[in-house]
């Protein structure tokens, strides 16, 4: 069976369309509780990362999943990273001087997975200091340029009260990829935000309004799947 892994993947929507197409998707996060829970072809893994072992984890994770992984898709966390928590990293600098070295590791662990397995991958971060830090962004998309991807019909299956039909809203983020990853054709309708509005609505710093933040935006999930569907099924 062909298999395709998402790392720090909470919400399963980048691998819905894949799952749709009859694939067997693990989804890696550390938020669930500790172990393997099965729905179908949909595997979710409670599963902590460690920035000193990855190609540890990396190669535990391949032994997990086994044969047959396509592709590889990461949303690392972003807290440390991000420009919009720059104004705490000179007291986290002070508390752990590494702590940006040790995210920007955790955010190559995507890459190092995609290696091991041989498959197609690509992580997310917001704009932040990974560019600088890792390397330039291979592209930059906003939630808005996938939302022709959607419905008209659509509404947000998780945060409908926060989050406009079809994703149409701003907030720029960027994507590092390689291993024949393929860029998805962006079929853009015009925000009904010019900016995040997990920011708008949700206060605070809590587990919940994160995750509400990092929601993966859908168009671009169904993009992404489209474009390198054929590609990486064609391959062995």
């Amino acid at each position: 069976m062909k298999k395709a892994i998402f790392l720090f993947d909470l919400t399963g929507f980048m691998a819905q369309p894949w799952l749709e197409a009859g694939y067997e998707c693990w989804c890696f996060d550390g938020q669930p509780e500790d172990g393997v829970t099965r729905d179908g072809h949909h595997v979710k893994v409670g599963m902590w990362f460690s920035a000193p072992d990855k190609l540890g984890q990396a190669k535990v994770i391949a032994e997990m999943v086994g044969d047959g992984v396509s592709v590889v898709f990461g949303f690392p966390e972003c807290t440390d990273l991000t420009v919009a928590g720059a104004r705490h990293f000179e007291s986290k600098r002070a508390e752990n001087p590494l702590f940006q070295i040790e995210a920007a590791e955790l955010a190559d662990l995507v890459r190092i997975v995609g290696l091991v397995t041989g498959a197609a991958w690509a992580f997310e971060n917001p704009v932040g200091v990974l560019s600088s830090m890792y390397r330039k962004p291979d592209f930059a998309f906003n939630p808005c340029d996938y939302a022709g991807y959607l419905p008209e019909n659509d509404s947000h299956p998780l945060y409908p009260d926060i989050y406009p039909a079809r994703d149409r809203y701003n907030k720029k983020t960027h994507i590092w990829c390689g291993g024949g990853f393929v860029k998805p054709e962006p079929l853009r309708e015009e925000p009904e935000f010019k900016a995040n509005p997990g920011w708008k609505f949700c206060d605070g710093k809590s587990p919940r309004t994160k995750n509400i933040r990092s929601a993966t935006p859908r168009g671009f999930a169904r993009a992404v799947f489209m474009a390198n569907y054929s590609r990486v099924s064609s391959v062995g």
